[in-house]
């Protein structure tokens, strides 16, 4: 199964994709989706929208898995975070594929083993569950980590789920 982790923000969306056979995790691919702070909102989540249709379209998720929105002191910060997390979700669902959506604390959890992790430590998990991956940066990071998150849960699932007689 390939898995899209995503981790939206205006500025900087970071991206990662997985394979998951089971229990076993290998890196696809990460990147960053940086739009122009001088550009107008409208054109920026344009962008943000299109260059993820790239990514889509280039990797061919089964499932995706995006970090929810925590809410930030300056209220136009989490507002803009809000907007663009609206175009991640909206691109992964366009293509009619599964969204997951996980709180940071949780994919700190599953990753690093504590919710109030930084990210420093998430970084260095990813590159251990990873072995040999180069990370495009701490959003791609965070991607991968939030892809990981969502590869644990979905083995988890199947392992519960009912079998028919």
């Amino acid at each position: 199964m390939i898995i899209l982790g995503l981790d939206p923000g205006l500025g900087c969306t970071g991206w990662g994709v997985i394979a998951a056979d089971g229990n076993r995790l290998s890196h696809v691919a990460n990147g960053q989706v940086r739009t122009d702070s001088k550009a107008a909102l409208p054109a920026r989540l344009l962008e943000l929208s299109r260059r993820l249709g790239e990514v889509l379209a280039e990797h061919r998720p089964d499932s995706a898995a995006v970090e929810e929105v925590f809410v930030n002191a300056n209220p136009q910060s989490t507002l803009k975070l809000g907007q663009a997390r609206g175009v991640v979700l909206l691109a992964a669902a366009a293509i009619g594929i599964e969204v997951g959506e996980y709180a940071a604390r949780l994919v700190k959890k599953a990753v690093v083993g504590r919710g109030g992790a930084d990210k420093v430590q998430v970084h260095a998990m990813v590159q251990r569950l990873l072995p040999g991956v180069t990370i495009a940066g701490a959003d791609a990071a965070d991607a991968l980590a939030v892809a990981i998150t969502h590869a644990h849960h979905l083995a988890s699932a199947r392992i519960l789920q009912p079998r028919s007689p």
